[in-house]
């Protein structure tokens, strides 16, 4: 019997008694404020305090009303699910190798899960952006030491954000960032707070890689890039930072095929190679934003690329998603507070199926307790060719992401995922106990994994 029960129970007992009384007294009035979310709990006590003769009326604020049985009020006795959306960069992905197309997959996940953590790849959409407030916006390096358990997430309020700009970006290119920056200051609202320039051009090289076919590159001086937010961490006092470096154009002829929707982001291997460098050395949230000269326009323009060329730069994405980006915590080494994210807190964790070759992967796959699901993404091809089973991965395999979101569904409600299909549950097997001497127990068998 519940504490509502007992109340209406006692109302009634005491409005019995106050029948039988020959000689009345007065009565005191006794005002109780009692929270009451179950529509039967409060029919009854509504129902037992009805019956006073003299009493005040009753009054309750409308709200929404659940059922003892609902699920509404359970999500007091059971954690947030968590999970980890991941397209790799400069791969050529099906979904997420162009201009923020991914970013219809994270909305979808996010309405599904209680918090999303995802990296600048699937939420950059050059000028384009989407808020969600249940997603965490971390970048590749930092995902990678999260997955491994050495660094966990602190969601924040705000962030102080400082932008870098090379010092090969000229006039009228760094004119047209600044105005970006002070555009999303002024109509965002969002704290970038200075800038710096740095003291000799950051020389950026770019390549695909013959063996992986993937874009990848470097910049030749990357003392530079460390020396000019060493200034603004330091001075300005910034915790996150957008570096936008100057890449060398190219000729329309070979950026065709990646604004036709085909082909890899030959930018975005080297954009990872700058952030990572920042967030190794710094352990605070970075992204980069390449600054090329305008491209001629095309009228066959693939939908997956047209948000690279809504204007000057790609920079107002990645201002916005650093803003509220996480920070990171070396586990072990600093005080974790109650609302940081480490990797124990992961459910599942969903990536195209070729590309399950990252070390944040493989240490979510290596993981003993609290191992997510991981799920692969059949319908999202890259170049790369790192299969669940060439790696010896338990994954379950879906075919495209509407898919994804259904098996996610179904393991967040408690469900095995396997139940939601026809005919993929057989009896329950029986495996044998091994004593202490090896030997298995007679009428024991092992148990196959379906």
């Amino acid at each position: 019997m519940g504490a509502l029960d007992s109340l209406a129970d006692y109302l009634s007992e005491l409005f019995t008694e106050a029948k039988r009384s020959k000689k009345r007294k007065p009565m005191q009035t006794v005002e109780i404020k009692v929270k009451m979310d179950c529509d039967g709990c409060e029919r009854r006590v509504r129902h037992a305090v009805s019956s006073i003769k003299g009493k005040p009326p009753l009054s309750a604020r409308p709200r929404p009303r659940v059922s003892c049985f609902a699920h509404g009020y359970s999500t007091k006795c059971r954690r947030e699910y968590t999970s980890v959306l991941i397209v790799p960069t400069g791969v050529g992905a099906a979904i997420g190798g162009y201009a923020g197309d991914a970013l219809p997959v994270a909305r979808a996940l996010s309405s599904v899960v209680d918090c999303l953590i995802t990296h600048p790849n699937v939420l950059n959409a050059a000028m384009l952006y989407w808020s969600m407030p249940n997603v965490l916006y971390v970048e590749g390096y930092a995902l990678d030491r999260f997955a491994e358990g050495l660094w966990a997430l602190q969601p924040v309020h705000q962030n102080k954000v400082g932008l870098v700009l090379d010092a090969a970006i000229e006039e009228e290119l760094r004119i047209r960032h600044l105005q970006v920056a002070d555009a999303t200051r002024a109509s965002l609202g969002l704290p970038v707070m200075e800038y710096v320039v740095t003291d000799t051009p950051l020389e950026v090289e770019k390549w695909v890689d013959p063996k992986s076919g993937q874009s990848t590159g470097r910049i030749k001086r990357p003392d530079a890039l460390l020396r000019a937010v060493q200034t603004l961490v330091k001075q300005a006092r910034v915790n996150a930072v957008a570096v936008v470096g100057r890449f060398p154009d190219d000729d329309v002829e070979d950026v065709d095929g990646y604004r036709q929707g085909m082909g890899i982001d030959t930018l975005a291997g080297v954009e990872a190679v700058i952030s990572h460098l920042v967030v190794k050395e710094f352990r605070i949230p970075c992204a980069h934003s390449p600054a090329l000269s305008p491209v001629p326009m095309s009228p066959s323009l693939s939908p997956k690329s047209a948000a690279e060329e809504l204007g000057y730069t790609f920079l107002p994405c990645v201002l916005a998603g650093l803003s509220k980006a996480p920070q990171y915590l070396v586990m072990n080494s600093e005080p974790l507070e109650k609302d940081c994210i480490s990797t124990s807190d992961v459910d599942s964790v969903i990536l195209p199926i070729d590309a399950c070759g990252g070390e944040g992967t493989l240490a979510f796959a290596r993981r003993m307790r609290n191992k997510p699901v991981i799920i692969a993404v059949e319908e999202n091809e890259t170049v790369l060719n790192d299969t669940p089973d060439k790696l010896g991965i338990e994954v379950i395999k879906v075919s495209n992401y509407w898919e994804a979101l259904g098996v996610v569904a179904a393991h967040k409600a408690g469900i095995d995922p396997q139940s939601l299909r026809r005919n993929k549950i057989s009896n329950i097997p029986r495996r044998s106990i091994m004593p202490a001497n090896g030997v298995p127990i007679p009428g024991a068998t092992s148990m196959t994994l379906l």
